[in-house]
């Protein structure tokens, strides 16, 4: 009750309590709902009471709003392009899309940033302070938004292709992987019962999808790799990646495990474009 009156989530909570392995997540469900009836007047599970002038709704029976790719048709026509779909694997979702840029998008973007780029950083969990990682040997360099205009067209034709608005996005975050540079698995969601991603999840919530927008062509190396599904996808110029972080209610998936394979032959340049449940600052 005290964490309602917080306004904290019904659906993070119920995944802490069930996390801490002291309940199940049915239990920790029928808790919560419990409660939320009496916050509304209503009586306890398997109780009548005279308040009870209407059913109070479950805190978990509807899906809340995601961004979605329409898979109804083999392209995708977006104000300006026409995309391919490639591939969709559907559980977890995983779409490879081609023609999202031009190769001629590709280089303006890689020429945008320059030198820029600095050593590519992961959220710490202690603090959410931004840390050098011997897993991430990437480089990294940000556009923020309104900063260049090929990049506010490409944001917008993201923004068509996943229903989804710009401010409810982080900016594209760029990372360039140099002979045997890799990320080690990973996942893209944040942790709610980590004390420094609370931190960036309250400045636009969780991060829903991720765009990652292959810059280069690589010769040999560099596929985004998903070892609990065995699947790789290789970088091609103008392609796009597109995946699913959580489930329908906003909880994070444990299948969406990812990573970026070392470079072998060549140079990887990648943008990567998060989703956010609600505008980002």
């Amino acid at each position: 009750m005290e964490n309602l009156e917080r306004a904290c989530s019904p659906l993070d909570m119920a995944n802490s309590m069930a996390r801490s392995g002291q309940y199940s997540m049915t239990d920790a469900r029928a808790a919560i709902d419990d409660a939320v009836r009496i916050r509304a007047g209503g009586g306890v599970s398997g109780t009548v009471t005279a308040a009870e002038t209407a059913p109070v709704a479950s805190a978990f029976s509807s899906p809340r709003e995601m961004p979605f790719i329409d898979l109804t048709s083999n392209r995708i026509a977006a104000p300006d392009r026409e995309i391919d779909v490639l591939f969709v694997l559907k559980k977890p979702q995983v779409i490879l899309l081609g023609n999202v840029l031009s190769d001629e998008e590709c280089d303006a973007i890689v020429a945008h940033c320059g030198s820029r780029y600095t050593r590519s950083t992961v959220t710490a969990e202690a603090d959410g302070a931004s840390v050098v990682h011997e897993g991430r040997t990437s480089e990294m360099a940000f556009i923020q938004r309104g900063e260049a205009e090929v990049a506010e067209r490409i944001d917008r034709r993201l923004a068509a292709i996943a229903h989804w608005t710009p401010e409810c996005s982080e900016p594209f975050q760029l990372q360039k992987y140099d002979k045997m540079q890799e990320y080690r698995p990973h996942y893209d969601w944040l942790d709610p019962d980590s004390a420094g991603h609370r931190s960036h999840l309250a400045r636009g919530g969780q991060r829903l999808a991720t765009f990652v927008l292959y810059l280069s062509d690589v010769a040999q190396g560099g596929g985004t790799v998903f070892p609990s599904l065995g699947l790789e996808v290789f970088p091609k110029k103008g392609n796009a990646l597109w995946f699913l972080n959580t489930d329908s209610n906003h909880q994070p998936d444990a299948q969406t495990l990812h990573g970026g394979a070392p470079v072998v032959k060549g140079t990887k340049i990648i943008a990567n474009k998060w989703l956010r449940q609600e505008r980002y600052g």
